[in-house]
């Protein structure tokens, strides 16, 4: 199931993944208790990557009935590193195999400088209690991201 096929309002595609510390993160586990903010990213330590978690941490406090996880490619390694820097909060999850990405459909073609290569296309996506998409936020641009998911958060 691709992004384009993941609309608002469907269930959201069920997955198991390990975070940093190695444990498995179950997405439907969340079901019934909390919301979450899943949110695709390219690459831990990168400017837009590290502004867009250090916002996530933040404004954790706001975020009381939600459970925020960060998704890339990155070793387990590279997000404990990563966490450990920036006095992250969150679960960071190690999709190096990319089932989730693929499955998200966030794993796309990507240009820049005129290459083209393939790489996590920045995504959130707002999961509700219930396990349903409420919200997907494509393409995020990092500056006023946080509000944009906040907004929608109050919503709920």
């Amino acid at each position: 199931m691709a992004a384009k096929e993941i609309k608002e309002g469907n269930k959201a595609p069920d997955f198991t993944a390990l975070d940093q510390n190695g444990k498995k993160v179950k997405l439907s586990s969340f079901k019934g208790k909390k919301n979450v903010i899943l949110y695709f990213y390219p690459k831990d330590m990168t400017p837009g990557c590290t502004t867009q978690a250090c916002d996530f941490r933040d404004q954790q406090k706001k975020f009381k009935t939600t459970v925020i996880l960060g998704v890339s490619i990155d070793s387990q390694e590279r997000h404990q590193k990563f966490i450990e820097k920036y006095d992250l909060p969150f679960k960071l999850l190690a999709d190096t195999d990319k089932k989730v990405v693929e499955k998200y459909g966030v794993w796309q073609e990507k240009k820049l400088y005129g290459k083209i290569f393939m790489g996590i296309v920045r995504t959130t996506f707002l999961i509700d209690k219930n396990g349903t998409v409420r919200k997907i936020f494509p393409k995020v641009k990092v500056k006023n991201h946080i509000e944009e998911v906040l907004a929608e958060l109050k919503e709920l």
